[in-house]
């Protein structure tokens, strides 16, 4: 955020004043409500995503202003329809996902660069897709490219396996299942990379909202298996994209 600061100044879009006076907010921002942490891409790499569950419209609409004139990119997860509604209003170019009830917000010549690595994944079920997608959405703003294969549970294993290639060409895959979770451990014993394992809430009475897909990971018997906490497509997102991010970086160049 500070480097983009200072390229603003340098292209003459911002006056050194007015980048002193931003500065002047630096670490964090006290809104009341929030801290807004600014220095949070500084030392991450990425800039804090709003958890928009449990705030108001009106507190997201803050934050994320606040966001996005530091020039940093907002992401927004668990975010409803009518705050959505409200983002889209005050910033047209917002990305509003419903499946993953995420969105997206770009500063103004802010663009999606083209993603890096190749991070894939996979959803055991159609109804675990939400969940899924939440990770798409994390990992590709945070610049991964990213592929996707939903619907290929082990009820049907022969699903997967003809995805195969797919599996083998991967940097890291992060799996999202519910019912018993057992997906991860078919995905953790084909492939020689990590796999990010996601137990979600789907499944019948005695899935016990999602805690029998956790142990049943949490016990794979696959080697490179790590699990999230349940339906935690962000946080399954987030690590993913950092380990493909990293691999990418230490890829030996083109001959």
């Amino acid at each position: 955020m500070i480097k983009r600061l200072l390229e603003r100044v340098a292209e003459g879009d911002l006056t050194p004043d007015d980048a002193l006076e931003q500065l002047k907010s630096l670490p964090f921002e006290d809104l009341g409500f929030a801290h807004v942490d600014h220095h949070r891409e500084l030392r991450k790499g990425h800039p804090e995503t709003i958890l928009c569950a449990g705030k108001t419209t009106e507190q997201i609409v803050a934050i994320s202003e606040r966001l996005i004139m530091r020039g940093s990119v907002v992401l927004g997860t668990r975010i409803w329809e009518e705050a959505a509604a409200a983002l889209l209003e005050r910033w047209p170019q917002t990305d509003f996902d419903s499946t993953a009830r995420t969105v997206v917000i770009r500063p103004p010549g802010v663009e999606q660069a083209d993603g890096v690595g190749r991070l894939l994944i996979v959803s055991a079920g159609t109804s675990d897709i939400p969940v899924a997608q939440e990770a798409v959405v994390t990992a590709q703003t945070m610049g991964a490219h990213v592929e996707a294969i939903f619907d290929v549970g082990v009820a049907g294993i022969h699903r997967l396996f003809a995805h195969a290639e797919q599996l083998r060409q991967a940097s890291v895959v992060v799996v999202v299942a519910g019912m018993e979770g057992a997906l991860a451990s078919v995905v953790g014993g084909l492939v020689d990379v990590p796999v990010i394992a996601v137990p979600t809430s789907v499944g019948y009475g005695a899935s016990f909202g999602g805690v029998a897909a956790l142990l049943s990971m949490l016990n794979s018997c696959a080697s490179g298996v790590l699990v999230v906490n349940i339906d935690n497509g962000y946080g399954a997102g987030y690590a993913a994209a950092v380990i493909n991010e990293q691999t990418a970086k230490n890829a030996p160049p083109p001959q």
